[in-house]
């Protein structure tokens, strides 16, 4: 294994150059998901039937919390590879593990809003707009839900190895899923929620 000592640590070997490029690939592949279940959910947003609309089962402030939380945790998670590339072990591994937290308090807000909307009678039978809404927002949450488990593990390496190419590469790529879930938040913040508000 070659090292190019100019690059940062998570680039520092062809391996490493391939499955970042490799990832991004991947992300793509992640854009189209999110932009199939998007524009599925404009075409469907105002057929509710007999159910209840957006602007009648939304709650703006558990969603403002979750925001906070997801947003926070992208910049914990850049703070945990700043740290990673000046070789500060235990910085990485405790703001690794912050960004985990705040994703199970992210995550576990998402698990009580879906209770609320089930109280509300908005099931995934109840109409079509139901329906895309919860494929929507339970396909992010689900994505949340890997991230954590991968995260937790990369965090176990982390201690027992401590920061070589192989992990920091693990790490930055996390890092990239990890921002790129926090952008598809932004997206149905502003787009389902603020716009179902309305």
């Amino acid at each position: 294994m070659k090292l190019i000592k100019s690059l940062p640590l998570e680039y520092s070997t062809e391996q490493n150059q391939i499955n970042i490029l490799g990832f991004w690939i991947f992300l793509g592949a992640e854009i189209m998901l999110f932009g199939t279940l998007f524009a599925s959910y404009f075409t469907l947003v105002n057929r509710t039937g007999h159910g209840p609309t957006g602007a009648e089962i939304f709650e703006i402030t558990p969603v403002l919390i979750e925001t906070f939380v997801l947003l926070a945790s992208s910049f914990v998670i850049g703070l945990a590879i700043h740290a990673m590339r000046i070789g500060r072990k235990t910085a990485v591994m405790s703001f690794l593990a912050i960004t985990l937290i705040l994703g199970l308090v992210f995550v576990s807000f998402e698990i009580s809003e879906f209770v609320h909307y089930m109280h509300m009678g908005a099931g995934l039978q109840t109409s079509a707009f139901t329906a895309i809404l919860l494929t929507t927002l339970g396909t992010h949450g689900a994505h949340v839900t890997l991230g954590f488990f991968w995260g937790l593990f990369i965090l176990l390496q982390i201690r027992k190895r401590g920061i070589t190419p192989e992990i920091a590469n693990k790490t930055f790529i996390f890092s990239l899923y990890w921002h790129f879930l926090d952008v598809v938040w932004i997206f149905i913040f502003s787009f389902v929620y603020l716009k179902g508000l309305m």
